[in-house]
């Protein structure tokens, strides 16, 4: 079985007093399916900078890392509803990440093609509103370490 390692990010920021995170719904999927950025770890790249670089890529925004929330693993099957479809054993290691400048939806001209919207969603209402149970769980872990570590 062939193995990947992608990481993403969970940026996060105060917006009216409210904790809210930035949720991209990917390219080619239907309104309402919202996720968390994420890609690939590049050859000699930390999953901590593939997460920083991710979130800057696919939301416009950019920030600092908090440090690391957990990972999710997963299989699938590529390409999918194929004959020839391969079993991948796939590893995404989340970060924290604190919101430091740049506004959603201002994507680089070459990932505009991934990324179909980009969003504020409320952190707490995350574990409703994403698609993939990891996601939610990363959100729910990010909602309780903003609420021990207050003042972040």
């Amino acid at each position: 079985m062939q193995r990947e390692f992608s990481a993403g990010g969970v940026l996060v920021r105060r917006l009216r007093g409210r904790w809210v995170l930035a949720a991209i719904r990917p390219g080619g999927k239907p309104p309402g399916l919202w996720a968390l950025p994420k890609g690939r770890i590049d050859p000699g790249e930390s999953g901590e900078s593939t997460a920083l670089r991710e979130v800057a890529e696919e939301t416009g925004a950019h920030g600092r890392s908090l440090g690391k929330l957990g990972d999710v693993r997963y299989v699938f099957t590529w390409p999918p509803k194929s004959a020839d479809a391969e079993r991948i054993f796939k590893v995404v290691s989340f970060f924290l990440v604190r919101y430091e400048g740049g506004r959603l939806g201002d994507l680089p001209e070459e990932f505009r093609h991934e990324v179909a919207e980009v969003a504020w969603l409320p952190l707490d209402e995350a574990p409703r509103l994403l698609a993939y149970g990891g996601e939610r769980e990363m959100a729910r872990k990010a909602l309780a370490w903003l609420e021990a570590n207050e003042g972040v």
